[in-house]
């Protein structure tokens, strides 16, 4: 019996990984945006004002709520 119902819980987990990449496969195809938002590039214009005027990186995360890493990621474009 228990071979039996770990076969049927394989068999349905392989049916849930089918459906789920057919669904973000459809999600792409309409033009869906995937994948957690780029939070701290819609803040880079103010990243540079203030790095540009002696704000460090450190205290532009703290005040932006942002990362440290990523002011230095909008910063390496400038």
């Amino acid at each position: 019996m228990a071979g039996l119902l770990s076969i049927f819980a394989e068999f349905e987990r392989e049916m849930m990984r089918e459906r789920v990449k057919a669904g973000l496969a459809e999600a792409r195809r309409r033009g869906k945006q995937l994948g957690r938002p780029r939070t701290a590039m819609s803040h880079k214009d103010t990243i540079i004002k203030m790095y540009e005027s002696k704000i460090s990186q450190s205290e532009i995360a703290r005040q932006l709520g942002i990362a440290r890493r990523s002011v230095g990621r909008a910063l390496q474009d400038m």
